[in-house]
């Protein structure tokens, strides 16, 4: 039986269930939820890197989303306090829709 160890889903049990094949899993503490879900991060930012396609790029943007929804959460806050914060700061600084690489700045 392949060992997964890593946060998944919450439907995943459910699916593999229905293929009929058996599984372990096990419910995480706080403090082991949040290191999971943020190297989840890490996986689903990888996975996004590595796109081949803007089809699979928007996927895993999708998995990247759902991982910032759950890290709100983490951090007592949800998405939409998280998008007030983000307005926020690119009223006073921007996005990054222009494009703008910056290449250096004259030290005084």
């Amino acid at each position: 039986m392949p060992i997964y160890n890593k946060l998944v889903r919450d439907r995943i049990p459910e699916v593999i269930e229905k293929t009929g094949k058996k599984f372990i899993t096990r419910i995480l503490d706080s403090e082991e939820y949040k290191k999971e879900i943020k190297s989840k991060c890490f996986e689903e930012l990888n996975e996004y890197i590595n796109a081949k396609n803007d089809k699979d790029a928007v996927e895993e943007l999708a998995d990247l989303l759902e991982i910032i929804h759950a890290l709100a959460e983490c951090h007592g806050t949800n998405i939409e306090q998280v998008e007030q914060v983000r307005q926020e700061k690119a009223e006073k600084r921007g996005g990054f829709k222009e494009k703008i690489f910056l290449i250096e700045v004259e030290d005084e």
